[in-house]
């Protein structure tokens, strides 16, 4: 008997993010667990405090993204621009996440009917 793993998905770009997992953990169908966004940035005089102040915004959405994601084995990451290495290589350097398999692609923001859709395809 196989173990069944805990897969889960995420839609990401650098400001918001929809994570999805199974709905009884490790069986079902996926379902949308929660959204995660930036609040909205504070406007800086000086280009290195809004590259910190940026920084800390992304580590607090990869804190909110993960705090959906209890045992993760695999993770399938999609969205625009670069925040889904970012991401990664977060999950990467966190003890608690470090041994999930994470793939990557890319994707513009859908629907969550149709993220749900995308993510069970990705697993089957």
């Amino acid at each position: 008997m196989s173990k069944n793993k805990k897969q889960f998905g995420v839609w990401m770009d650098s400001h918001q993010a929809i994570v999805v997992g199974r709905e009884n953990i490790d069986t079902g169908n996926f379902v949308i667990l929660g959204h995660a966004k930036v609040n909205g940035q504070d406007k800086n005089s000086n280009e290195n405090a809004a590259n910190n102040s940026e920084q800390g915004s992304m580590q607090k959405l990869f804190k909110e993204i993960t705090s959906f994601m209890q045992n993760v084995d695999e993770v399938h990451v999609t969205g625009t621009g670069t925040a889904q290495e970012q991401f990664i290589r977060f999950m990467s350097e966190t003890p608690q996440f470090k041994n999930a398999v994470a793939k990557e692609s890319t994707s513009n923001k859908m629907s969550d009917e149709k993220l749900l859709e995308f993510m069970s395809e990705k697993f089957n």
